[in-house]
């Protein structure tokens, strides 16, 4: 089979952070005999076409080289929003991309195109309609930009009814996604995560420590578990990693509250360092609102940390209450304490909930799991594209003058 991705966010490089998780995916439908190639934009230094980890990557430019800086760092739409260059730049992104999509499609024959996020590379792949099957996976964010009403929702509807299969990588986005589109039912599929690289550790030892890892906004919910921790009752610490327009005013608040000491800033790390992280915690928090899966608790559950998160958006599908980790309402600072508190004061309770959690992420979210997945969504897309090629034939035949 010879898929085709089509994305804004792509690894530029080995090592790369952006879009790391189609990589894998992309490796790992390859191990089992797919012949996988990207389509992504242009970016600063990067050159027409590449191969990373064997996976043959094409690159379109759309835009003076100065403003191609939208893909890749996760601030496209800020770059929108705040110029005008931005915009120009999205305009030309959208239709030179539709035509990389045909040029690309016309070369590689590929038996199903797969675009990852409704927008951009939905809606630019949507547009070229062909005998393609076209597969379009929400990730989050897009879904926050289909639910605003007015002509984010009309394109999103557009992208979903044309495609022939269309997946979220959680339940929490596929029932957004449906909410927005009625009579739309995505099929819920996680992206692949590392576990060879995010694993326990080899030795046993003792965990110690209160640990997030993600960037320091509102949405992450850093300032509350500051607030929740300064009130723990275990002596412990508290580790931040990541970095984030509200830095400087967390740093503040755990100042202000007294627990300046215990708080350490450890700023944005590589993700392969991310490991000894989790393995040394006595805990991961994931205090996010409306995360379109919950990455981090993943992350921790494969390196047998225990967690707790907030019961929201996507983290229900990799925390079960009581059974994987704790969750506790969002915003409820008291529930978020006794919570640490309760995984602080029982490490037998915190180790058999972070054993059964990383079992069940391993059937889920392993790279070989995912692939097999995918592989079973791109046949029923083929499928789809098979009947909906039929259908005009069938409807022209039923009208056609008889003898």
């Amino acid at each position: 089979m010879k898929i085709l991705f089509v994305t804004h966010a792509f690894p530029r490089h080995a090592g790369d952070a952006a879009g790391s998780f189609l990589l894998g995916l992309a490796v790992a439908l390859r191990e089992r005999g797919a012949d996988v190639s990207v389509l992504a934009p242009a970016g600063p230094g990067l050159a027409p076409s590449d191969t990373i980890a064997g996976v043959a990557v094409r690159r379109f430019r759309y835009a003076p080289a100065p403003l191609e800086t939208l893909a890749y760092t996760g601030t496209m739409v800020e770059q929108v929003r705040e110029s005008v260059g931005g915009a120009l730049a999205l305009a030309g992104m959208l239709a030179l991309g539709r035509a990389a999509v045909r040029r690309t499609r016309e070369q590689l024959a590929p038996d199903v195109v797969h675009a990852h996020w409704w927008f951009p590379a939905g809606l630019v792949a949507r547009s070229q309609p062909g005998t393609t099957a076209l597969v379009t996976t929400l990730h989050g964010t897009d879904v926050r930009l289909a639910a605003a009403r007015g002509i984010g929702r009309r394109l999103f509807r557009y992208v979903a009814r044309g495609s022939d299969r269309v997946t979220a990588v959680s339940s929490w986005l596929a029932e957004r996604a449906a909410a927005t589109c009625p009579g739309l039912a995505p099929d819920i599929a996680p992206m692949p995560v590392d576990t060879t690289l995010l694993a326990p550790p080899a030795a046993t030892a003792a965990r110690a420590g209160v640990l997030f890892v993600g960037r320091l906004n509102a949405q992450k919910g850093a300032a509350d578990l500051v607030r929740a921790f300064a009130r723990v009752h275990a002596p412990s610490k508290l580790d931040l990693v990541g970095d984030g327009p509200d830095a400087a005013a967390t740093r503040a608040l755990a100042l202000e509250l007294g627990v300046g000491d215990r708080v350490h800033f450890h700023g944005a790390l590589p993700h392969e360092s991310l490991p000894g992280w989790y393995q040394r915690a006595a805990v991961v928090v994931v205090p996010s609102r409306e995360e379109g899966l919950g990455l981090v608790a993943v992350e921790a559950h494969l390196c047998g940390a225990p967690v707790v998160a907030y019961d929201s958006g996507g983290l229900r599908d990799v925390v079960r209450h009581g059974e994987s980790g704790l969750l506790v309402p969002p915003g409820d600072g008291a529930a978020l304490t006794d919570a640490i508190d309760t995984m602080l004061a029982r490490p037998d309770l915190a180790a058999g909930l972070a054993a059964v959690g990383r079992r069940e992420v391993l059937a889920r979210f392993s790279p070989d799991a995912v692939a097999s997945r995918y592989l079973g969504i791109y046949e029923q897309a083929i499928d789809a594209a098979a009947r909906r090629l039929l259908a005009p034939a069938r409807a022209t035949a039923a009208h056609a003058p008889h003898a």
